[in-house]
C-alpha cells in the first residue's frame, strides 16, 4: 500500500511523462455525481488514475480538524468521524459522493443554512498542476488558487489532499416537520431559522404550489424509535405526512441516498423486490456503463438553482407559468461571502446573503422545449445561479459574465497552461455534450 506521498509522485510522474498535449480526464474509483451526458468527450479522454487517492490520513479530534485524500466518500468519512463524535460541517446527500468532487462540483446539504457548501469547512487544499508541480493553498497561502477551485470540476489542476473542518454531532437525529399552505409563510419560517440559527438542520420539499414543508431537524442524545428508508419507504413522501420523525445520525445525512424527489421502482412491490438495490450511485454506475446506447432525450432533467431569498417569489411565479413540476427539494444556503469564482458584476445588486437551492429531479421532457435553457435565461433575468452538473446551453460569452473569467484565467496559467483539464466552459459547457 502505497503512501501518501507516493501516490502524488506516481500522478506526478504521469503527467510530466506525457508527450500528448490533448485533454485528459481523471480516472477514479467511485462514480462521478453529475447528470449522465452520454456524449461526454470524458468517455475517449487520456487518463490520470487518481483511483487510489481514497484515505483519511488523520482525524485530529480535539482540533476537530480532518486531513484526507479527494477519493475518500462521505459515507467513509461520516463513518470514521462518528466514531469521534463529530462530522463534517456539510454532509452531501448520496454516499458515494467523495470529498473532492464536494469541492469541484459544489455540494451543499441541510446544513448550508448555516455553513454554506462543503469547500466552505476547508482550510487547506495540496494541488497538482498539469505539468506535476505541486502547490499548497490556503486563505493565507495562495488564496485565490484555494478560493478557484470551488465548483471548477477538476480544471485548474488535481486536488490530492484536503484539510477541513468536523462539528460536534450526537448519536441522533430528531425531525421536525412544519407545514404551510403558502410561500410567504415558508420563507418567513426559512428566513427566522436562518437569521436565529437555531437549528441544527434545515432543507424541505415543496410538494406543489399550496404544500410546503420545512424539514428542521436536531441532534439528540435519544431516540423513542428510528425510521429507516432504504427499502420500502420513502422519505421526501414520508415528510408530507408525518409530524416528526427520528433517525440515527448516520442515517440522517444519507436520508436521500436512494432518491430525492424521484424513487425507483415506484410502486410498493417493486420496492419490496427491487429498492435496496438501486442506490444513487448504482444508477450512475450502470448510466456510465451503457452511456453509449442511452438516448440523450431519455435522460429526465435534474438541475439545481440557486435562487437568491430576495428573488424567490418572482421566480416561483415564473416556474409555475413555464415549468409546474413538483415535488421540488429546497436547500436554503448561505452565501459564506462575496465568492471570487463570480464575476463581481453579476451580483453587484444582488445583496443577499441567504440564497434557496431548488432542485429539480427526474422531470420528463415534453413538448420538444430545452427546459435547461428556459431556466438559464430566468437565472441570468434574476441573477441565480446553477451548479454546471447538468447539462449547460450558455454561450461563451453568457457564461464568462456570470464566472469570473479574469480570476479564473489567472489561476489557469498557473495550474494548466496547456490546457490539458480543459477549461470551465469547454468542459461543462461544450465537451460534456460531445463539441
Amino acid at each position: 500500500m502505497l503512501t501518501h506521498e507516493q501516490k502524488v509522485e506516481r500522478i506526478v510522474k504521469q503527467l510530466k511523462e506525457r508527450k500528448s498535449t490533448k485533454p485528459v480526464s481523471l480516472r477514479k474509483k467511485s462514480v462521478s455525481h453529475q447528470v449522465p451526458k452520454p456524449q461526454d468527450k470524458k468517455y475517449s479522454d487520456e487518463k490520470i488514475d487518481i483511483s487510489d487517492m481514497n484515505e483519511i490520513i488523520s482525524i485530529d479530534a480535539d482540533k476537530k480538524i480532518c486531513i484526507a485524500e479527494p477519493g475518500v466518500t462521505f459515507i467513509d468519512l461520516v463513518r470514521a468521524t462518528l466514531k469521534h463524535n463529530l462530522a463534517p460541517m456539510t454532509v452531501p446527500e448520496h454516499k458515494q459522493i467523495t470529498i473532492g468532487g464536494a469541492v469541484a462540483g459544489c455540494s451543499i446539504e441541510s446544513m448550508s443554512y448555516k455553513y454554506g457548501g462543503f469547500h466552505d469547512s476547508c482550510l487547506e487544499f495540496e494541488i497538482i498542476t498539469a505539468k506535476g508541480e505541486i502547490i499548497n493553498c490556503s486563505p493565507e497561502n495562495n488564496n485565490l488558487h484555494f478560493q478557484m477551485m470551488h465548483g471548477t470540476f477538476g480544471t485548474l489542476g488535481i486536488i490530492s489532499k484536503l484539510k477541513f473542518k468536523l462539528i460536534p454531532t450526537k448519536p441522533f437525529v430528531k425531525m421536525t416537520y412544519e407545514k404551510y399552505d403558502n410561500l410567504e409563510d415558508y420563507k418567513t419560517a426559512i428566513f427566522n431559522h436562518f437569521k436565529n440559527k437555531d437549528v441544527d438542520f434545515m432543507d424541505g420539499i415543496i410538494h406543489s404550489p399550496e404544500e410546503y414543508v420545512l424539514s428542521i431537524g436536531n441532534f439528540t442524545d435519544n431516540a423513542p424509535y428510528t425510521s429507516d428508508y432504504t427499502w420500502t419507504k420513502v422519505y421526501f413522501v414520508s415528510t408530507k405526512n408525518r409530524k416528526e420523525d427520528y433517525f440515527k445520525t448516520e442515517d440522517y445525512f444519507f436520508r436521500y441516498d436512494h432518491g430525492i424527489t424521484s424513487t425507483t421502482p415506484k410502486t410498493f412491490l417493486g420496492r419490496l423486490l427491487f429498492r435496496k438495490f438501486i442506490t444513487s450511485t448504482n444508477v450512475l454506475k450502470t448510466a456510465k456503463a451503457f452511456h453509449k446506447v442511452i438516448p440523450q432525450g431519455e435522460i429526465p432533467v435534474i438541475i439545481d438553482l440557486f435562487i437568491p431569498f430576495s428573488k424567490m417569489t418572482e421566480f416561483m411565479e415564473w416556474y409555475k407559468k413555464e415549468i409546474n413540476f413538483f415535488p421540488l427539494w429546497c436547500v436554503p444556503y448561505r452565501k459564506t461571502h462575496d465568492y471570487e469564482w463570480v464575476d463581481s458584476s453579476f451580483l453587484k445588486d444582488t445583496k443577499d446573503e441567504l440564497f434557496l437551492d431548488i432542485a429539480i429531479y427526474d422531470m420528463k421532457r415534453k413538448d420538444g422545449k430545452n427546459y435547461y435553457r428556459l431556466m438559464e435565461e430566468e437565472l441570468m433575468n434574476i441573477r441565480g445561479l446553477k451548479t454546471l452538473i447538468s447539462n449547460n446551453f450558455f454561450s461563451e460569452e453568457e457564461f464568462w459574465k456570470i464566472w469570473n473569467k479574469e480570476n479564473y484565467d489567472k489561476i489557469k496559467k498557473i495550474a494548466d497552461p496547456d490546457n490539458i483539464f480543459r477549461n470551465l466552459y469547454e468542459k461543462t459547457c461544450r465537451a460534456s455534450m460531445g463539441l
